[in-house]
C-alpha cells in the first residue's frame, strides 16, 4: 500500500523546516527516508525534493560546459548563459516530475518496482499533493516558455528549432503514448539531450554562432549521462521485461547492455583524447585522467553480474550499475569542466 503523510497530532504540530538552507539541502541530498518527514518541510523544499534536485547537477554541468566553450572562443555573453543555466535546471526538473507522474499513472511504478524500492516516490507516497505538483509545474512551465521566447527573439529560427527539438524529446521520452524509453531509444535520447543538444545547442544560443568544436566536446559528457541511464535500466531489466517496457537493456539483453555501457565509459576518454589530438579541445581537458580509477571500477563492476542482495551498508539498492556509473560521471564531469575552464584562460595552447 502507498504511504501517506500523516497529520500531526493535535497540539503537537511539528515546526516547518524551510528557507534557503533547506532549499540548498534539496540540491545536495536525496529524498527524506520516510514520507512523514515531508510534512515538516515547506512547500518549496518539498517540491524541490520531488523534482529530484540532487541529480540536476548533470544539467548544470552541461550549461557550464557550453559557457566555458563560449569563453574559450571569446564569445561568452552573460545574460544568455544565465538563462541557459536556469532553463536547463527547469527543464530537467520538469522531466523528472513527468517521469514519476507518467510512470505512476501507467502502472509502472508499482509497490514492487525498483523506483519505489530505492527511494521515496513523491506522488505514490502522497508526500506531494497533486495541487502542489500542478502548481509547481505551471511555474516551471512559465519560466521555460519565457526563456525559450527570449532566445527565439534573440537568435531567430535556429533557436526555435532547438526549442522544438528539446520539447519533442521531453514529451517523447515518457509522456508520449509510445514513449522512447519503451522503445529502446530513451538512453540514446539522453545522450542527444545532455550532449549535443544542451552543450552544442547551448553554445549557439549563448554566442549566436555554431561550432563544430562545441559539438565534438559535447560527446564525452553525453556518453557519461547515457551510461548512468543504461546502468539504471540494467538494474531494473527483470522488472521492465515483466512489465513489457523495452528499454535498451531489455532489447540488448543484460550481458549485451553491460558491454555497451563499458564501451560508453571507455568512449568518454577515447573521444576526449581524439578531440585534444585534433585540436578541438585544449590539452587541459586531459585532466579527466584523474577520474580513470573510477572509470576502471565502473568497467570492472559492469563486467560481472550484480550480487543477489545488497552488500552491508549499501545505499540505494536495487540500483547497482547505476550507482557506480553515477559516481564516475560526477567526477568526470567536474574534471572535464576544470579542464575547459583552464582551456578558456589559455585557449591557444593546443596540439
Amino acid at each position: 500500500m502507498s504511504t501517506t503523510v500523516p497529520a500531526p497530532a493535535p497540539g503537537k504540530r511539528p515546526p516547518v523546516r524551510g528557507g534557503a538552507f533547506a532549499w540548498v539541502g534539496a540540491f545536495t541530498g536525496f529524498y527524506p527516508a520516510q514520507a512523514d518527514e515531508f510534512g515538516h518541510l515547506d512547500p518549496v523544499t518539498r517540491f524541490l525534493y520531488a523534482a529530484r534536485s540532487v541529480i540536476l547537477v548533470i544539467s548544470a554541468q552541461s550549461a557550464v560546459m557550453a559557457g566555458l566553450l563560449a569563453a574559450t572562443h571569446r564569445r561568452f555573453e552573460v545574460v544568455p548563459f544565465v538563462l541557459v543555466f536556469v532553463g536547463y535546471l527547469v527543464l530537467h526538473a520538469v522531466s523528472n516530475l513527468s517521469n514519476d507522474y507518467f510512470g505512476y499513472r501507467r502502472g509502472h511504478d508499482t509497490d514492487d518496482s525498483p523506483r519505489r524500492r530505492y527511494t521515496l516516490h513523491p506522488i505514490a507516497s502522497g508526500a506531494v499533493s497533486a495541487r502542489l505538483l500542478a502548481g509547481g509545474l505551471v511555474v516551471l512551465g512559465v519560466v521555460s516558455v519565457a526563456i525559450a521566447a527570449y532566445f527565439i527573439a534573440l537568435r531567430g529560427l535556429p533557436a526555435l528549432w532547438l526549442t522544438l527539438a528539446g520539447a519533442v524529446l521531453l514529451y517523447a521520452y515518457d509522456a508520449a503514448p509510445r514513449a522512447l524509453k519503451e522503445l529502446g531509444l530513451g538512453e540514446v535520447a539522453a545522450f542527444v539531450v545532455w550532449g549535443p543538444l544542451m552543450i552544442g545547442g547551448g553554445y549557439f544560443v549563448i554566442t549566436g554562432k555554431w561550432s563544430g568544436e562545441a559539438f565534438a566536446a559535447s560527446v564525452p559528457p553525453g556518453l557519461g549521462v547515457m551510461s548512468i541511464l543504461v546502468g539504471k535500466h540494467v538494474d531494473q531489466r527483470k522488472f521492465d521485461t515483466e512489465h513489457h517496457q523495452r528499454t535498451l537493456p531489455v532489447v540488448l539483453g543484460e550481458r549485451g547492455a553491460r558491454g555497451f555501457n563499458q564501451a560508453s565509459v571507455i568512449g568518454m576518454y577515447a573521444v576526449t583524447v581524439l578531440a585534444v589530438a585534433l585540436g578541438s579541445l585544449t590539452p587541459f581537458a586531459l585532466v579527466i585522467i584523474i577520474a580513470a580509477p573510477r572509470a576502471l571500477k565502473a568497467v570492472q563492476v559492469m563486467a560481472r553480474p550484480a550480487p543477489a542482495e545488497a552488500p552491508a551498508g549499501y545505499v540505494g539498492w536495487p540500483l547497482w550499475y547505476h550507482r557506480v556509473c553515477l559516481v564516475h560521471n560526477r567526477a568526470f564531469g567536474w574534471l572535464y569542466i576544470a579542464g575547459l575552464a583552464v582551456g578558456a584562460i589559455f585557449p591557444h595552447l593546443r596540439f
